[in-house]
């Protein structure tokens, strides 16, 4: 799983009459998941320090139980506090104890959520108004976790605040339509939060009103042709779109031990004219189709 996804802004405010309604009402009930799922980490960390207690108590021969005076129980402020060193288990049946009680959760959403304030994965945390996405950068500092900013239509408004956070953004595709909270939606977007040091990668994206995905390599070709370099533009779609997804070990460039998963061209991939003349598929020329 690379992450799990929430929404901020006009798109997840319902109508008539259903909830949340406001964007108040939709940062409370995000907040509350994540209170939700505070207590279920924080119980199931006081569970296991209780048995890692017992069973240390039943090897020792004298003296007090030093680990009993250890407070490894999360607070509000920083509730990943006590999830950096999460306690080791002693012996096999402890492990399967622990293994039973998570193999019978049945609230699945909680369960994702504990892995973000965990520090597992992130939170893809789709917002365009700039308003949204202040938001988001105060729910990750107030509960200490990772997201990655999606959309970011207003993402150039807000570009102290987000390279102060050291959160990736992958921005909304070049073309999108402009209009409601994406009305202030600018080319040069990239190149912006680029040129700030913050980290990009660029979606092919969707449109409610007509099933389809557009081409992310013309999508990098327009941010390319609107201030950001070549090479730059190349990393959004290739090695900086891995590193945001966790996958850069295996993809987003050219090394020894990665996937051998490539594209030819006949010439500037970013050129409408240029061809795709061959596709390779774990070092395995799968195509020599000129396209």
């Amino acid at each position: 799983m690379a992450m799990i996804a929430v929404t901020l802004g006009d798109s997840a405010l319902g109508s008539g009459g259903k909830s949340p309604g406001t964007r108040a009402k939709q940062a409370a009930m995000l907040r509350a998941e994540l209170i939700k799922a505070f207590e279920a980490v924080r119980k199931i960390d006081s569970q296991k320090n209780n048995r890692n207690n017992q069973t240390n108590s039943t090897t020792r021969t004298g003296g007090n139980n030093q680990a009993n005076k250890n407070d490894n129980s999360p607070n509000m402020k920083n509730p990943n506090s006590s999830l950096k060193n999460p306690p080791t288990q002693n012996n096999q049946n402890t492990d399967n104890q622990n293994s039973s009680s998570a193999q019978t959760s049945t609230d699945l959403r909680s369960d994702v959520m504990q892995k973000v304030l965990r520090r597992e994965i992130p939170l893809l945390v789709t917002a365009h108004r700039a308003q949204d996405i202040i938001t988001a950068l105060r729910i990750a500092k107030e509960f200490n976790i990772r997201i990655v900013l999606d959309g970011a239509a207003e993402a150039f408004l807000v570009i102290d605040e987000i390279k102060a956070s050291g959160f990736p953004v992958i921005i909304h595709p070049t073309m999108y339509r402009a209009g409601s909270e994406t009305e202030n939606l600018s080319l040069e977007t990239a190149s912006k939060l680029k040129a700030a040091g913050i980290m990009v990668a660029l979606q092919g994206g969707f449109e409610s009103y007509v099933p389809k995905t557009r081409v992310v390599l013309f999508e990098a070709g327009i941010a390319a042709a609107n201030g950001l370099s070549m090479r730059d533009a190349l990393a959004t779609i290739t090695i900086d779109a891995a590193k945001i997804l966790g996958l850069d070990r295996r993809i987003g460039s050219i090394e020894t031990g990665k996937d051998a998963d490539l594209a030819m061209y006949d010439g500037d991939p970013f050129e409408y004219t240029t061809h795709c003349t061959g596709t390779m598929i774990n070092g395995q020329i799968v195509s020599e189709v000129v396209r």
